[in-house]
């Protein structure tokens, strides 16, 4: 099983630097994408039951630093769920519009209907991450934005919402590494800007950040989970096998669900069969009457009659 350090509950107490990014020596690469694999299967069987019962939703969070791997995580571990029942946002600076409003207006917008998934490419937190380290509102309102998260993802949870929260954890190494790989690919460097090196001056405030987010943060319904992201493919086996954890629990309540509805279902259309034979018999009696002896008779006779009536006028 993969190693993940996972806070439920506000108030802990967090540090970084103390947590690994680095998978654990006993697993192999091998190992991981045989897991992975089997893990891909059962989570797009759990999507469909989740997306035919229609009794909950899912949310997943994504944070990280610049390159920790938010996108590569949406392709590997989203990317094998349908579609059809999966939406994907990123959220980068706010909009005219969306300075407008609260800070998560635009985020509980886009928040997951019944039966989907929603994946946040970072998310609120920002509001408690850059805004803060930028100093670009006062501490006095960042700071009262930690309780304005916490009543925002209870709001989802009481609405049938599950909530996976992710701290997608590089070193310093890893991350410097990434961004100048991205620098001499021609295809991925689009994805880098200055200001993706100027913020590793500021590692130590993000850091600080961080921590007293997911310290502020950390719920019961709405946990945080910090994955050791140096090794993209462990980082991508520790998401899948946490969200099929979670999502585990609720496979026998939904197929309840989905029987249920079935019976219901199978009931109308009972109903229905039933009602269009018997329309069928009676329009098969109507269509015998009109073919009796009698009835041709009576129908041929009809113009004679008319005729000797007209004559006689």
């Amino acid at each position: 099983m993969p190693q993940t350090s996972v806070f439920d509950e506000p108030g802990a107490k967090v540090r970084l630097d103390s947590i690994s990014t680095d998978p654990p020596p006993k697993m192999t690469k091998a190992k991981a994408k045989e897991r992975f694999e089997s893990l891909n299967e059962e989570l797009f069987e759990l999507q469909d039951l989740l997306w035919g019962a229609k009794t909950h939703s899912v949310l997943l969070v994504l944070q990280g630093r610049d390159a920790a791997g938010k996108d590569g995580t949406v392709k590997h571990v989203v990317g094998g769920l349908n579609p059809r029942g999966v939406q994907v946002t990123s959220f980068g600076v706010p909009t005219t519009e969306e300075r407008q409003h609260d800070f998560l207006w635009r985020v509980h917008r886009v928040a997951p209907r019944q039966g989907e998934f929603s994946i946040f490419n970072r998310s609120h937190y920002e509001d408690v991450l850059v805004v803060r380290v930028h100093e670009l509102v006062k501490k006095s309102v960042w700071k009262t934005r930690y309780d304005s998260i916490n009543a925002f993802e209870s709001l989802l949870a009481e609405h049938g919402c599950i909530i996976l929260k992710y701290f997608l954890h590089i070193s310093k190494d890893e991350q410097e590494k990434r961004l100048l790989e991205r620098e001499k690919d021609p295809v991925a460097a689009w994805k880098i800007n200055v200001e993706d090196w100027k913020e590793r001056d500021e590692w130590g405030d993000f850091t600080e950040a961080y921590e007293d987010a997911i310290s502020r943060c950390s719920l019961p319904h709405a946990p945080w989970i910090v994955v050791p992201a140096d090794a993209k493919w462990y980082r991508n086996l520790v998401v899948a096998e946490s969200l099929a954890e979670t999502l585990r629990p609720y496979r026998k309540e939904w197929l309840k669900t989905l029987d249920q509805v079935g019976k219901e279902r199978r009931a109308e259309l009972t109903a229905w069969h039933a009602g269009r034979e018997g329309d069928s018999g009676e329009k098969a009696q109507r269509r015998r009457k009109r073919r009796s002896p009698a009835r041709r008779k009576r129908v041929a006779e009809e113009p004679e009659r008319a005729a000797t009536d007209g004559s006689g006028a």
